[in-house]
């Protein structure tokens, strides 16, 4: 089980292991906001399991930066779903995988950022191979677009009830339910 770790101001930050928050917790780096199951025992102390916990101090997040792609993150943000066929990575075959494709090719002047990649299975991206979608008939299923570094940050993390609430309560129920689409 893992924490969710919030700034100071509430904001979440980041999910820790559980040792790390007790850790955090004893140091008085952090409170525990939020505790579920049970205590976590040493000789001398017992303190509550910690779902969620917030940091003392205020730390400065930058929110400027670009996320760069990978497939973790491209394959959470397409749903786990091939953009030309759409089967999911469960409807895939033996020997069957998802990769990433480029709606243009790397070799005919394409790139590696957030607009030109999408996840495709390994049969559909043979299909395509080095055409464009035109050329190979196939067009995708949803335009690629960069995703709000939210979604990058907590698509691939599970959160409970508990730690649903924060994220919520700060992002917007629209974002947390994006989150529990993926």
């Amino acid at each position: 089980m893992r924490c969710l770790a919030l700034n100071a101001s509430f904001e979440p930050l980041t999910m820790v292991p559980v040792r790390r928050a007790v850790r955090l917790v004893i140091d008085g780096k952090a409170e525990i906001v939020e505790a579920e199951g049970t205590s976590v025992r040493s000789e001398r102390l017992a303190v509550p399991r910690p779902a969620v916990i917030r940091l003392v101090k205020f730390v400065h997040v930058p929110r400027r930066f670009r996320r760069q792609v990978t497939n973790i993150f491209l394959f959470a943000r397409d749903g786990y779903r091939c953009q030309f066929c759409g089967r999911s990575q469960h409807d895939l075959r033996h020997r069957e995988c998802l990769t990433r494709d480029h709606l243009i090719p790397l070799s005919r002047g394409g790139h590696n950022g957030w607009s030109n990649v999408l996840t495709a299975c390994s049969t559909c991206n043979t299909r395509k191979g080095n055409l464009l979608p035109e050329e190979a008939g196939m067009h995708p299923l949803r335009a690629p677009v960069e995703p709000h570094f939210v979604h990058l940050a907590w698509a691939v993390r599970r959160l409970t009830r508990i730690q649903s609430r924060y994220i919520k309560t700060f992002y917007g129920a629209d974002v947390l339910r994006t989150l529990e689409g993926l």
